[in-house]
């Protein structure tokens, strides 16, 4: 009865981090072993009641590569965060975005060893001089199109999914012109995108997963010209004081 009732109080008084399944997070070798993720991790945990831990098949994903959120750097690599739209997912991206999370993470100071860097220096605006198309007829296709899955603005501001990015925030990235031009290759668009005359018809062995996107290219370059007039989203600047 005594141990009943030890167990009972143990689990009544349980904080809410040991309470929940913890979230994990795969992280290339680098990263791990420099020991940045027991610096941050913990940390986060204590300020949000949510358990992070280094996992190589967790949910989220710390890569050099993919097509996550940027979140810090180190020796020229820049390492990109990839969530679901869970809220302990969700919840974490913000944190590593914000100031305390950039903080945080340039706070670690390894001996003898490369600091990691948080915050970005403001990237080369695309060149946008080129760019051809109806940015009104863009904005259409962007919600028909991209809306289900993308936040394209204030239109569809709470239907997106979580774990996309919207277009404010690809607008900041420097290389966003490329993305979109070439988009229906990357994943995981190509495996339900059709541009007309340009990809090949799905494998009947593999149909697209979910309706498919048909567009053309002029339909493409509608909403390149879109997204050039949509302003960039801040992920985070230093504050300025004077």
């Amino acid at each position: 009865m005594r141990a009943l009732l030890v167990c009972i109080f143990l689990v009544l008084n349980a904080s809410p981090a040991t309470a929940r399944d913890a979230v994990g997070l795969a992280a290339p070798e680098k990263v791990r072993d420099s020991g940045l993720l027991d610096h941050i991790l913990p940390r986060f945990s204590l300020k949000t009641a949510i358990r992070v831990l280094s996992d190589p098949d967790g949910p989220m994903r710390l890569g050099a590569d993919g097509d996550g959120i940027p979140v810090f750097r180190r020796d020229g690599v820049t390492y990109r965060l990839e969530t679901d739209d869970s809220p302990e997912q969700v919840r974490f991206r913000d944190w590593m975005l914000s100031e305390i999370g950039k903080t945080t993470i340039e706070s670690f100071q390894p001996d003898g060893a490369a600091p990691f860097i948080a915050r970005f220096d403001p990237t080369p605006e695309a060149d946008t001089a080129a760019i051809e198309g109806n940015a009104r007829r863009g904005a259409d296709l962007s919600l028909t199109l991209c809306g289900r899955c993308h936040v394209i603005g204030p239109q569809n501001r709470m239907k997106g999914l979580g774990s996309t990015p919207s277009f404010a925030v690809l607008r900041s990235l420097g290389d966003w012109l490329a993305r979109f031009r070439e988009f229906y290759v990357r994943k995981p668009h190509g495996a339900f995108t059709q541009v007309a005359e340009v990809t090949p018809p799905f494998d009947p062995e593999r149909p697209s997963p979910i309706v498919p996107i048909e567009m053309t290219l002029a339909d493409l370059d509608a909403i390149i010209a879109f997204v050039s007039t949509t302003a960039a989203a801040d992920l985070g600047a230093p504050l300025q004081t004077q």
